[in-house]
């Protein structure tokens, strides 16, 4: 455990925990429904395996998550305690407060694996035809060895697969990478992106239509820009963020 405050105020004792680097950011993707170590990790792609496991301890000990094995030497399985629960709305209220008030993306920021994992959790399988869809990502401007994801959805069953996944690809998406971001959360307009060319979508047509109807976007991006800068002015001129009712 770091260095205390050294003060007995409850939000410095709570912070000595809490604003340690990554550790909000495990306990939000438990709140997810993650629950493995792996699970987890792919949440969190720019976290170090190692400093992964220390977190999860420190949580343990801290008594905001528990463990437990389904069979004698299987995976852990990671939940939240009754402690940890009750970060559920203070989790919620820092996302809140940074798609508002943070500071805008930087180059650093735009962590292709981070997008494909967040993705895979904010489809809708029942927009889905019944069929096997595989969905091809390509980015521009990303690392060369994460500018290619794909998305499986089997029977409403989601998957992130960052290698080919045996299958015949569907539909291909290709964008700049921040363009890709910005419409994720809701600085751009993804159907006017995709009319614009700025996301182009290959495949079949009816899959081509069909796709703005999979994506979910952020669970954010509703929420409306408040700082002022590029990102503001962004969200106010490429219309509403919302698709067809």
């Amino acid at each position: 455990m770091s260095a205390s405050y050294g003060q007995y105020c409850p939000l410095s004792l709570a912070a000595e925990l809490l604003t340690r680097r990554w550790t909000i950011l495990v306990i939000s993707r438990v709140i997810d429904g993650c629950t493995r170590f792996n699970e987890i990790h792919r949440g969190v792609p720019q976290m170090s395996p190692s400093l992964l496991s220390r977190r999860l301890d420190e949580l343990l000990r801290a008594g905001i998550l528990e463990a437990r094995r389904a069979q004698p030497g299987g995976w852990r399985e990671y939940s939240l305690t009754d402690a940890g629960q009750e970060l559920g709305p203070l989790v919620d209220g820092m996302a809140v407060w940074g798609q508002r008030w943070a500071r805008e993306m930087s180059v650093e920021d735009l962590d292709p694996a981070f997008l494909v994992w967040s993705m895979h959790t904010r489809v809708d399988p029942s927009a889905f035809p019944d069929s096997r869809v595989v969905v091809e990502f390509q980015f521009t401007e990303a690392p060369d060895d994460c500018d290619e994801f794909w998305l499986v959805n089997d029977e409403g069953a989601v998957t992130m697969c960052l290698k080919h996944p045996g299958h015949d690809v569907d539909l291909r998406v290709s964008a700049d990478l921040r363009v890709f971001i910005e419409a994720w959360r809701g600085f751009r307009n993804l159907r006017s992106e995709i009319r614009a060319g700025r996301i182009q979508v290959r495949g079949r047509r009816a899959l081509r239509q069909a796709f703005p109807d999979w994506l979910l976007l952020s669970a954010l991006a509703e929420v409306p820009r408040m700082r002022p800068g590029r990102e503001r002015r962004l969200s106010r001129t490429t219309g509403p963020r919302t698709r067809p009712s």
